[in-house]
């Protein structure tokens, strides 16, 4: 690698040469199709019945309630549309937030334009959820409650089991999208009280085009990949068998080594968000202070655009974004941050700089050093921060 510094683990994290050891034998000596009854199938089959195994026990549910997937937007519409379609006859009500992840929001719009009732819950100025507000969402045509269970962009982690055990009580179908959670936090369906998950390999390590769903044995969900009887005959397709291998020892070693990885990313967070509000003036941290992903720092900086302090960052070789890869090519304000209540110039001074197992003391350093550097050089620029510093001068 070269001396550039990359802060944008959330968006994808570079895949590991355990998990691509594991891969390699899939792309050319045991090529088999996994459905095939043969010895070259058989060995295939071998193999993605493993990594099943491995992502089952990493959340603790059996292999026989995986479904993979080619990833995380796949797993979610899958979810949410899937439940709907097969639960129609109970009820056409779904309750989910106003900061989920497009996968999931747009997945939501679109049910709503197609006779089906979407809540979606308003969050505090820290994204979280009430808990009283969405029992009292709650009628008798809920049918799904789909809450994420860490934002992408800011990071906050959501009462997951007291979501669960509300969702327990009256019934209905608990859904949550862990694409950013997932290997990063411990996750356990049974004690969270969890139907079904979405959870992406590239977000932990693992190869891209391969997610997957958990489904609880008994919760019905209709295919919307109609062709064999894969997974279950939930997903039609030939299986992914390299990126179902990779996946699989990815979520394994992200499992086994989460203690020491969450106490040194979550070191270098603390000392990131510390740093940035010590020598930078104008700053907000977005997102809950404690409750959030270990390696996720969400800042917005008063009088600049992000993009150019992404561009000026990219320029120094620092990696970062203003938010979701998925909402890359929009110019409107992030959608989470208007949800915690920003006003629309402050939401476009938004940076979310994610740590990963490869950061370091020293690049935390040098980050913070070049931002004070590029945000104090776009403020110069910045009319709205002359106006600023004039009207103070008459305070």
């Amino acid at each position: 690698m070269d001396n550039r510094i990359y802060m944008d683990h959330a968006a994808t994290t570079r895949l590991t040469s355990e998990a691509l050891d594991a891969m390699m034998p899939y792309f050319q000596e045991k090529f088999g199709n996994a459905s095939s009854l043969h010895t070259f199938g058989r060995e295939t089959r071998g193999a993605a019945d493993n990594a099943r195994a491995q992502i089952a026990e990493a959340i603790n549910t059996t292999p026989e309630e995986i479904i993979f997937t080619s990833g995380g937007t796949e797993a979610d519409n899958l979810a949410i549309k899937g439940i709907a379609e097969a639960n129609e006859d109970k009820g056409n009500h779904i309750i989910t937030s106003k900061i989920e992840h497009p996968a999931v929001l747009n997945t939501c719009k679109y049910l709503a334009k197609n006779g089906y009732d979407v809540t979606f819950l308003d969050v505090d100025e820290y994204g979280m959820i009430s808990l009283e507000d969405l029992k009292d969402s709650i009628t008798e045509k809920t049918i799904l409650i789909s809450i994420m269970f860490a934002n992408n962009e800011i990071g906050t982690i959501q009462p997951i089991k007291q979501i669960g055990e509300i969702a327990r009580e009256k019934g209905i179908i608990f859904h949550t999208d862990a694409v950013q959670a997932a290997g990063s936090v411990p996750i356990d369906v049974e004690a969270m009280n969890i139907d079904v998950l979405s959870a992406s390999a590239h977000k932990m390590y693992g190869p891209k085009g391969i997610g997957m769903l958990y489904v609880r044995r008994g919760v019905k969900i209709a295919s919307h990949m109609h062709g064999g009887s894969h997974e279950g005959k939930k997903r039609a397709g030939t299986e992914n068998v390299p990126s179902i291998v990779g996946f699989g020892q990815a979520f394994e070693l992200a499992v086994q080594n989460m203690e020491e990885n969450t106490k040194n990313i979550t070191e270098l967070r603390e000392r990131l968000i510390e740093g940035i509000k010590a020598e930078i003036p104008n700053v907000k941290l977005n997102g809950h202070r404690t409750k959030r992903l270990p390696g996720n720092v969400n800042f917005c900086f008063e009088f600049i655009e992000g993009e150019s302090l992404i561009l000026m960052l990219d320029m120094r070789g620092i990696a970062a974004s203003t938010g979701s890869a998925c909402a890359a090519g929009s110019l409107e304000p992030s959608h989470v941050l208007m949800a915690i209540g920003l006003k629309h110039e402050i939401a476009h001074g938004s940076l979310r700089l994610t740590l990963g197992k490869s950061n370091t003391k020293d690049d935390v350093d040098t980050v913070i050093e070049q931002l004070k550097d590029v945000v104090g050089k776009l403020r110069e620029m910045s009319p709205l921060f002359a106006q600023e510093k004039v009207e103070a001068q008459y305070v």
